[in-house]
């Protein structure tokens, strides 16, 4: 097991790498910019380091300056926690090449899932079900393009190759906002992720969105944890997660999950993952692999026992997993509300001061946050500062107790989207379970 180990992130994750790291009895390097110096991990690590000013591309995006600061604190691994580098295969690879390890897949193994086309090609050869599309990148030739599209059916989606986080996508319902819309597409995406390369799919009209969560080790062991359900969402962004995914048969889960293991096992999976899937009419259809840990995490920990950043960590030090399939069962319900600092309904954000911070309890009660009364939340990253996951025996039992959570629940000096979550809450479609990922556009939009 690794001796130290440095955190190269900040926020909720970084805390809870940390306390992953206490409880295995690791020591903790924590890197932070200028605007996160009063944070609480980096009170609580064993050495800090800060690495540059708020500005996210002279500080945690700078990988010069992290690779340094593991090298003055002697620190044998690094685990990048999600967004900033955690599947850049370009940073995986430095911090291999210098001599420490990544809490991670292998720098080819997120090259390969990181291009949505090679990902989608190597997850046919694996036999995991995929939307139907152009099978690679759109050609140039325009009449190439409408010959593929014809082949799809309307509506289609353009995808850009190397995207992610819900842009670099555009659907096009008719054939002739076609072309234009490859053009756009294909210009967008080489000014944000440096890669023009789109390919095509065929566009779900209602589909839900469910994930598969994986982990695998260097021995030949890897295991499915079951699924989640992350249909509520705004503009591609998840703002509500559950597990297990209501009104899904447990037999087409377990044949989606088998594929997924056996995906890994051939493209040569190391660590925690999640195949994110669209699921209509009773069919699942892969849309990419996320080679991190997810947001949403808690919510499967809580419903399998399993601790997955433990596991990671694990994983990463040449250790077997210590569980088998047949050691994996789902208990209860758990679902997660993702509290951010913004307008709940507006959606603007709302940086500042919190002047009062009162977290919920109670049985089946989780908030994984990094804020506390007085700190500042700064206006340079994320708005999401904390989560609460309620679990229960039941669905039900678990709304009942978020709902309780989050009225026991106080914040002061920044708005929250609090409210839009209590209002979810009491949602009669929600209640049901099963939404479509539109589900949430369309009320906020009165269309419901």
């Amino acid at each position: 097991m690794f001796d130290k180990i440095l955190i190269a992130n900040r926020g909720e994750i970084a805390l809870r790498v940390l306390r992953a790291c206490r409880e295995l009895g690791i020591r903790t390097v924590a890197v932070h910019s200028e605007a996160d110096a009063e944070a609480k991990y980096v009170k609580l690590a064993d050495e800090s380091v800060c690495i540059g000013p708020a500005s996210s591309a002279q500080s945690y995006l700078n990988i010069p300056r992290i690779i340094a600061a593991a090298e003055v604190t002697d620190a044998e691994a690094i685990h990048p926690g999600y967004g900033f580098l955690s599947e850049n295969a370009d940073f995986a690879e430095r911090v291999e090449s210098s001599g420490f390890v990544f809490i991670g897949p292998r720098p080819e193994t997120i090259r390969l899932m990181g291009d949505k086309v090679s990902a989608k090609q190597a997850m046919i050869e694996a036999g995991v079900p995929c939307v139907p599309g152009s099978g690679g990148a759109l050609p140039d030739d325009p009449k190439e393009i409408v010959k593929i599209a014809r082949a799809i059916g309307y509506p289609v989606i353009i995808k850009a190759s190397g995207g992610g986080g819900g842009r670099g996508m555009r659907v096009v319902h008719t054939e002739s906002a076609l072309i234009s819309s490859v053009a756009t597409t294909r210009t967008e995406a080489g000014a944000a992720f440096g890669n023009p390369t789109v390919y095509m799919e065929k566009f779900l009209e209602n589909p839900r969105h469910i994930e598969i969560q994986v982990l695998v080790d260097e021995h030949g062991h890897a295991i499915y944890l079951g699924e989640r359900d992350c249909s509520m969402q705004r503009r591609h962004q998840k703002v509500i997660e559950e597990a297990p995914a209501p009104g899904i048969d447990r037999k087409l889960i377990a044949k989606v999950g088998e594929a997924c293991v056996a995906a890994c096992k051939r493209i040569n999976y190391r660590g925690a993952g999640t195949f994110e899937f669209l699921y209509e009419n009773g069919e699942f259809f892969f849309i990419e692999m996320n080679t991190r840990v997810q947001v949403e995490h808690p919510v499967t920990e809580l419903i399998t026992g399993i601790d997955i950043v433990q596991e990671q960590i694990r994983v990463a030090a040449g250790e077997k997993l210590r569980n088998t399939q047949k050691d994996v069962h789902l208990r209860g319900h758990a679902i997660e509300c993702r509290i951010n600092a913004e307008d709940p309904f507006k959606f603007t954000p709302s940086p500042g001061k919190i002047v009062t911070w009162h977290t919920p309890g109670g049985p089946g009660i989780r908030v994984d946050s990094h804020v506390f009364t007085g700190y500042t939340v700064p206006p340079h990253y994320d708005s999401m500062i904390g989560k609460v996951i309620a679990y229960g025996d039941t669905r039900e039992q678990a709304i009942r107790r978020l709902r309780i959570a989050l009225s026991e629940m106080a914040v002061e000096g920044i708005k929250t989207n609090i409210p839009l979550h209590q209002e979810m809450l009491m949602d009669s479609h929600f209640l049901q379970g099963g939404m479509s990922i539109h589900y949430l556009e369309k009320k906020l939009a009165g269309n419901t």
